[in-house]
């Protein structure tokens, strides 16, 4: 069993994208930066005035997500399809070309999203049936706490399953369930390890989105409303990419420290 390292993988993420620099940067920006700008600035969430109460809040959410869904769909495809390729032009054994990483992304993207189908689909299974029999017995109460356990469980699966991307991209694994059961494999004892890593990611991330918007600040109690919203748009913007593609870069190397090197890249040492 491989121990996991987090400051071999941080250290060398950041040094796959600086060493891919131009090319991870145009990819990043056509998948993840130009989506989210189109979607930040002309399907902007609903204002929720001061005056409305729990049930008019939650209406108008729910109008919103549904009206943005025929949109959020194909950008999560698109998504995907970024992901999945910037996978494969960070498997430094393959050393593929852009064209054939994008190629190689959409071979996977079916796979990969049948992966997280069916991760939420056995994730809702279990929540209903463990909150609800909680609940039943707790009452309210056991409810709430059934909740608790179970979305302490979903981040523990959810770290477990976090490589099944990279086993589809790099490994060329396109069995959605052999692909969720090999991320388990390779997860397996390093589990704590993980969720310790990702979760110090996930505060720098937040903390540089609060910084962001305290930078922005300015800009939003002195520009007009409209150029407000574009700057403010455009800034978190640009920061949800370059935490995406870290993020991508950061699953690369975890998967290529738990699989360690390939079959053909052990055949090659020995050439």
């Amino acid at each position: 069993m491989m121990k996991f390292d987090s400051s071999r993988a941080w250290s060398q993420a950041s040094q796959a994208v600086s060493a891919n620099r131009e090319v991870v940067i145009a990819l990043a920006g056509v998948f993840f930066l130009l989506p989210q700008l189109v979607f930040a600035i002309f399907f902007p969430p609903p204002e929720t005035g001061a005056g409305m109460n729990e049930r008019q809040m939650m209406a108008a959410l729910q109008a919103y997500y549904l009206s943005i869904a025929p949109v959020m769909i194909p950008m999560a495809l698109f998504q995907a399809l970024g992901s999945l390729s910037l996978l494969t032009l960070l498997d430094s054994e393959r050393r593929p070309t852009v064209a054939e990483a994008i190629r190689a992304g959409v071979k996977g993207v079916v796979p990969y999203l049948l992966a997280q189908i069916l991760t939420g689909m056995a994730l809702a299974v279990i929540a209903l049936l463990f909150a609800g029999l909680l609940g039943a017995v707790g009452g309210v109460v056991g409810g709430v706490i059934g909740l608790a356990v179970v979305l302490l469980f979903a981040i523990v699966i959810g770290v477990r399953l976090s490589i099944a991307a990279p086993v589809i991209a790099v490994e060329n694994v396109f069995n959605p369930v052999t692909a969720l059961v090999r991320s388990w494999q390779l997860t397996k004892g390093n589990t704590a390890r993980l969720l310790g890593f990702y979760a110090l990611l996930v505060v720098a991330m937040l903390v540089l989105l609060i910084f962001a918007n305290v930078l922005t600040m300015p800009v939003a109690l002195l520009a007009p409303v409209e150029v407000a919203r574009f700057v403010s748009a455009a800034v978190e913007s640009l920061l949800a990419s370059i935490m995406a593609l870290y993020f991508v870069a950061v699953i690369a190397q975890v998967h290529r420290q738990l699989a360690g090197p390939s079959a053909e890249a052990m055949a090659d040492m020995f050439e």
